[in-house]
């Protein structure tokens, strides 16, 4: 059996009881932090649970065999940040269990799809396609992310950023930033100072902050520790 688990966004706390009952119930629980991190460690987990959570590498999920191998046999958890489903790995590794006759299970988390919505006070379906932030690499500036916002904003729909979590958390600034340098190579005047935008950061915890503006005043602005989502509105 392969279970995955959705951990919500935040802390332990926002782990379902269902959730919960699933992860104490298996006989071996991973975890994976690459596609969705949380705000604290795995072993505030761990306590709550009561078992120790084998975190595995990007390389080893999307390699996906150990994990197939003992859930052949054993009761096998994979737990991630928010929603396990929303993360294309985890359903290329559910197909390749059922194709191997490996009984799966979904425990649905807390996704941040529809907790910045919330937050904001948005409709989930006035959001159109969700948009990846990605760091520019030596030789590559990414593009792709303008022309999806574009897409959004030509249907009326808001734009969520999801923000690069390689190499440590890309804060919304850094995220603005890269969006002006995007309408500097782009020059379709779809991106400027006066767009008007939100930030959200820390959604689920306690000093979960929202705010609304415009690009040119918030990219100046502290939102505080990370993880960091921005908001384009359609």
């Amino acid at each position: 059996m392969l279970s995955f688990v959705g951990l919500g966004l935040w802390d332990e706390r926002d782990i379902t009881v269902k959730g919960l009952e699933e992860v104490r119930n298996c006989d071996v629980a991973y975890a994976e932090f690459y596609t969705s991190k949380m705000g604290v460690g795995i072993e505030r987990i761990e306590e709550l649970a009561g078992k120790k959570i084998h975190v595995l590498s990007r390389e080893e999920v999307e390699d996906g065999e150990r994990i197939l191998h003992e859930a052949e046999k054993k009761h096998v958890c994979l737990l991630a940040g928010g929603d396990t489903m929303a993360a294309t790995t985890h359903v290329d590794l559910r197909i390749r269990a059922v194709e191997r006759g490996i009984p799966t299970r979904v425990v649905h988390g807390v996704s941040i799809v529809s907790a910045a919505a919330g937050l904001l006070g948005l409709q989930v379906y006035k959001f159109g396609k969700v948009v990846s932030i990605a760091r520019p690499q030596p030789n590559f500036f990414p593009l792709s992310p303008y022309d999806a916002i574009r897409d959004n904003m030509t249907m009326g729909l808001h734009s969520l950023l999801l923000l690069d979590t390689t190499g440590g958390y890309m804060t919304a600034n850094e995220a603005l930033e890269l969006l002006l340098e995007m309408e500097e190579r782009k020059r379709e005047n779809l991106i400027g100072e006066d767009t008007p935008i939100a930030v959200v950061a820390r959604v689920s915890s306690d000093d979960a902050l929202a705010r609304a503006g415009c690009l040119g005043e918030l990219r100046k602005q502290d939102f505080g520790s990370t993880p960091h989502s921005v908001v384009l509105f359609g």
